[in-house]
């Protein structure tokens, strides 16, 4: 499933970013996150939305009844994948490793085995949960 719409949101001048699927008030959301360059429009998330929606007729990404959303990632977005941390160079992160242990920086490098935060490097197994912030001016 992934590369088909992976190819379909390119095709549309976007790309896949991530997804997940969530109950949420006892309806089970299944969300496309998309990045743009220039940043995602309501009328980019409309226009991949109603391309993607007969695809998962055929083939369905859950089981069950589900609601589709597209939108973006956001300014404070989770990282979970080394091309998330690649695409996210220069900008400020805040970690929880498996460990519990918390902190932020900025990220400074990123490969496929760990990411740079600051001068520390982290391997991406060690880490629980990643999310850019932002500061509020």
């Amino acid at each position: 499933m992934n590369e088909s719409i992976e190819k379909i949101i390119q095709e549309r001048g976007a790309k896949l970013y991530d997804f997940e699927s969530v109950m949420e008030n006892n309806h089970r959301i299944f969300r496309v996150y998309i990045t743009c360059e220039g940043g995602v429009t309501l009328e980019k998330c409309e226009e991949i939305s109603k391309i993607i929606s007969p695809v998962f007729d055929l083939n369905p990404p859950v089981e069950g009844k589900y609601f589709l959303e597209v939108s973006s990632p956001g300014i404070e977005r989770t990282l979970k994948s080394p091309k998330h941390f690649k695409a996210s160079i220069g900008e400020k992160v805040k970690i929880k490793l498996n460990s519990g242990e918390k902190f932020q920086g900025v990220i400074k490098d990123a490969d496929d085995e760990s990411v740079k935060i600051d001068e520390q490097f982290v391997s991406y197994s060690d880490i629980n949960k990643a999310k850019i912030y932002f500061e509020w001016q």
